[in-house]
């Protein structure tokens, strides 16, 4: 992590610093990167649209449906967005300048305005599939998500951390949410592993018309991926018919700038967010697990000045 958090705020402190703080300069354009229209990025992005369209005076705001982590935050690289969600570990392979996982360089030029709330990797079969373990998943036809995103990366982890490999599948399909699901209802499909939130809405629209189970990963496994992976639990009720708690992994979502977004306007960017905390959660339940207290967990770049600035106005930078 890059830097050390102080102690926690007073809520009623936390309060009057930020009724006192002052309104932005214009930002001619904040193109927010989210992801698939059905995933959790894009809900908590249109909100963050408007957040900023309402809090920044003269701010022209744009939200993009992307394929996530991976798009994300090469077309921040390119100067094509202005805040963007991308997943933890992805964000670190772009510091890196991981080739494999779609980074031609390093991305030294990203900045972290926040680490959100944890993407939870859930492995969702058909019923009929009996499919409940990793080891279940062999010979069956698994959607992993769109090449060299986030989820794909995530897949990759997993398969590799279980001493698996996409070839002990019958078939693979690089494909994302919606179209996953809509594979499975007609039988077309198995099951599908994605990297989300919990009760995201095409798990919650699939489970409701149809039996799935969703599969275990075991905390051996996540342990033997490393950080930023945690053992991670999807609570029954999450969804229809999962009446257990199932074992899984977690990884954080973070929401992401570049050093050529002003310092002003950087700081609004994440003052406004942590100001409009209720209409972030109204968007989505995943947002309730965003706090300014974890906003500096785990993040693998540097914070951009203007995002720094906010956090130790309310001391969480000492």
């Amino acid at each position: 992590m890059f830097h050390r958090i102080a102690a926690a705020v007073p809520a009623a402190a936390l309060t009057g610093i930020l009724a006192t703080a002052p309104q932005a300069q214009a930002q001619d354009f904040i193109n927010v990167l989210t992801g698939g229209t059905s995933g959790v990025y894009y809900p908590l992005g249109v909100a963050l649209s408007e957040i900023y369209a309402a809090g920044i005076d003269g701010s022209r705001t744009q939200v993009q449906a992307t394929k996530a982590s991976v798009e994300n935050l090469n077309l921040l690289a390119q100067g094509r967005g202005e805040i963007a969600f991308a997943l933890g570990d992805s964000v670190q392979m772009a510091w890196e300048g991981n080739e494999e996982a779609g980074f031609p360089r390093p991305l030294t030029e990203l900045r972290a305005i926040a680490a959100i709330y944890p993407n939870y990797i859930q492995i969702v079969a058909d019923a009929a599939s009996g499919a409940v373990t990793l080891d279940d998943l062999r010979g069956k036809t698994l959607s992993v998500g769109a090449p060299a995103s986030g989820t794909e990366l995530n897949a990759r982890a997993i398969f590799e951390a279980a001493g698996m490999s996409y070839g002990d599948l019958a078939r693979v399909e690089y494909l994302p949410y919606a179209e996953s699901a809509e594979l499975i209802k007609n039988r077309q499909l198995q099951a599908t592993l994605q990297s989300s939130g919990l009760g995201v809405a095409f798990i919650q629209d699939l489970s409701a018309t149809h039996d799935i189970t969703i599969v275990e990963i075991p905390e051996d496994v996540v342990t033997a991926i490393g950080e930023p992976f945690v053992p991670a639990t999807i609570p029954a009720g999450t969804y229809a018919g999962i009446d257990e708690d199932i074992a899984t992994a977690a990884v954080g979502n973070m929401l992401i700038t570049h050093e050529g977004v002003s310092e002003e306007t950087a700081y609004q960017m994440t003052k406004l967010m942590f100001d409009n905390l209720d209409r972030m959660r109204s968007a989505h339940g995943a947002a309730a697990a965003i706090t300014p207290e974890t906003a500096l967990d785990g993040l693998p770049i540097p914070l951009h000045p203007g995002a720094e600035r906010y956090y130790r106005e309310i001391g969480l930078i000492q």
